[in-house]
């Protein structure tokens, strides 16, 4: 699973980062904390405009998708996309074979289960550098209004043995994709085998994590503010046999 991410660098170090330009630039700021359940909109990258960075609402609608009702429901069950169904799903089926993307973000947010308490995680790359999530992309055709509407999904897939360690409930993690894979992902040329060649999870020895507080869990305060992303230990997790990378 992965519902929570921060994006933090400013749009012109995205820009270099990426050899991508942002169509509306004025719509992104940094991000510290947001979740897909807020809808929110995203830099994200397309195999149809690969030097372009542009701002999707996560939560996909299928480019199918009857009315505005049915529109509003679906997107608060597609902020994520199983890799191992994402072929058969009829949400992902179309999406997968030709609208793949790239979602920027220097870490994201998991929760580990213990003793019936949660508590929050941030992980990141080990060199703190700017990485990517497998995505997929739909423009949707809004009927009333003929507005265009174009959404993301993050794919998942099965958690590497640290992310199991956190995520010790579900046993998800997002498919985070190595720079040199990023090209192959966009390609048009990309086949159903290799497609699932690069929906691996990501290995454990490039990444780290560290407990932050529950502000990150709160909805009646603003938690987009840097204090979300700072290292909070709770001494209950410090038992070496309970909590160990």
């Amino acid at each position: 699973m992965c519902f929570n991410v921060s994006i933090t660098r400013r749009a012109d170090e995205i820009e270099e980062l990426f050899n991508a330009k942002f169509i509306q630039p004025e719509l992104f700021q940094p991000i510290y904390h947001v979740s897909a359940f807020s809808k929110p909109y995203l830099p994200v990258i397309t195999g149809a405009k690969p030097d372009a960075i542009q701002m999707f609402q996560w939560g996909l609608i299928p480019f199918w998708v009857k009315d505005k009702e049915k529109a509003e429901k679906i997107r608060f069950q597609t902020g994520n996309a199983r890799a191992e169904s994402i072929h058969e799903k009829p949400s992902y089926r179309s999406a997968i074979k030709k609208n793949r993307c790239l979602l920027p973000i220097d870490g994201f947010y998991e929760w580990q289960e213990l003793r019936g308490k949660n508590y929050p995680h941030y992980i990141h790359l080990t060199d703190n550098r700017m990485f990517t999530l497998a995505g997929i992309w739909e423009t949707w055709n809004e009927p009333d209004s003929g507005t265009l509407v174009n959404t993301f999904s993050v794919i998942t897939t099965a958690a590497n043995p640290m992310m199991e360690r956190i995520h010790n409930k579900k046993k998800r993690m997002p498919v985070i994709l190595r720079r040199e894979d990023e090209p192959k992902w966009l390609s048009d040329s990309l086949d159903r085998q290799g497609i699932d060649a690069l929906l691996q999870p990501y290995d454990e020895s490039g990444m780290e994590a560290y407990t932050v507080s529950r502000l990150v869990s709160r909805r009646d305060v603003n938690n987009n503010v840097p204090e979300v992303m700072e290292p909070c230990t709770y001494p209950e997790l410090q038992t070496k046999d309970l909590f160990s990378y």
